[in-house]
């Protein structure tokens, strides 16, 4: 079996991810749906390693064959490129694939809110976008330097693990390091760019202390830095960036991510109900005094209070955009209930959604035959 072949089909189907597995035919997932692609062959444990090896090289396949799990990016004739991970599961290899879009998507088309365009005129600090995996983190973050890179003749450096969106220079000159092959970890690449003069720092993901603390450090030294956590909402970014830490050292970084955070939008996707495709809910948290002054004093639980309270800024909890996709028509009824914080209020306030927009439409049907 030609890998090449099934991830062509992917990009044919506008598949999100594609699934290797021994013992099966390639799975695609498109629209969240799974669809077992019958037309080719039950993948054997003999074409799994020659897959990898094929994309990663005998260097790379000898570092797999230690570790067991290895993070790479491919491209096939088109120059549609994919985000790989090879694993291990009952004894045979195992293949995902995420499909990269070929061009940046503008933060509008992603139907981001525009305070997240607002954000990238920042000239230092911290930006953390959250969310569980394959909720459009890494496309939010391209998008956001794409918009820098129009705008301004800065010098961004990223490290990412692999990377996704090739970048091209516009006004801006841009770097792009990747774990493994440019440098060996996120801690070295974050220990030497601060010695390659940036202006912009993207970190693909704040994942162990040693990467946390040299990328909350790059945004005290006065760079603006653009991070990921896997975590669902504002409040628990927080926490989770002070878990890292051992308890000793919390009340320090309190203090430290007090001064330098300069707000989390945190995501999860929805499947469309009006096109095929997804599209992004987000809770914005923006760090006014008042946020600033509960990480200092480890009063994070009031953190959605605030959220609420100041929607007039930029900021929305994560239940506020679930009710405005579905006012506007985007998403399922039903999935924004069970997906919702408080699934109870949720469903209150969309009949209320519903009864104005009948209300609209009948004074419109009146209008008409008038």
């Amino acid at each position: 079996m030609d890998i090449k072949q099934v991830l062509a089909r992917a990009i044919a189907a506008k598949a999100s991810d594609v699934h290797i597995n021994v013992g099966m035919h390639p799975v695609l997932r498109i629209n969240t749906e799974l669809v077992h692609l019958d037309e080719f062959e039950v993948v054997t444990d003999e074409m799994a390693k020659n897959m990898v090896f094929g994309m990663v090289g005998e260097k790379k396949y000898a570092k797999f064959e230690e570790k067991m799990d290895q993070d790479f990016s491919t491209t096939i004739e088109d120059g549609s490129r994919f985000r790989v991970n090879a694993h291990i599961q009952r004894d045979t290899i195992a293949i995902s694939f995420r499909a990269i879009s070929s061009s940046i998507p503008s933060l509008e088309k992603l139907h981001l809110p525009m305070i997240a365009q607002e954000l990238t005129n920042l000239p230092r600090g911290l930006v953390l976008v959250t969310g569980p995996t394959g909720s459009g983190k890494s496309t939010t973050l391209a998008s956001m330097i794409d918009v820098i890179n129009i705008k301004y003749g800065k010098r961004i450096i990223t490290l990412e693990d692999p990377v996704e969106y090739a970048m091209k220079n516009k006004l801006s000159m841009i770097e792009q390091r990747e774990i493994g092959q440019d440098c060996p970890s996120f801690e070295s690449g974050l220990k030497h760019v601060l010695r390659q003069d940036p202006d912009v720092i993207l970190v693909g993901e704040m994942r162990d202390l040693e990467t946390t603390s040299s990328t909350i450090t790059a945004a005290e030294t006065g760079h603006f830095v653009l991070s990921t956590l896997h975590t669902v909402n504002a409040s628990q970014t927080v926490e989770r960036v002070i878990d890292i830490y051992p308890s000793g050292q919390q009340n320090q970084i309190r203090a430290m991510l007090s001064n330098t955070l300069q707000a989390v939008i945190s995501q999860t996707l929805f499947k469309r109900i009006d096109v095929p495709g997804m599209v992004p809910c987000v809770e914005i948290l923006l760090c006014t005094s008042a946020v600033r002054n509960c990480i200092r004093e480890n009063r994070i639980y009031e953190i959605p209070n605030i959220i609420e309270t100041n929607r007039r800024i930029g900021m929305q909890t994560m239940d506020h955009s679930i009710a405005d996709m579905y006012s506007k028509g985007y998403i399922d009824k039903e999935e924004a209930i069970m997906r919702s914080t408080n699934p109870g209020k949720m469903s209150k306030t969309l009949d209320t959604v519903d009864s104005e927009k009948s209300a609209a439409a009948g004074k419109k049907s009146k209008v008409a035959v008038r």
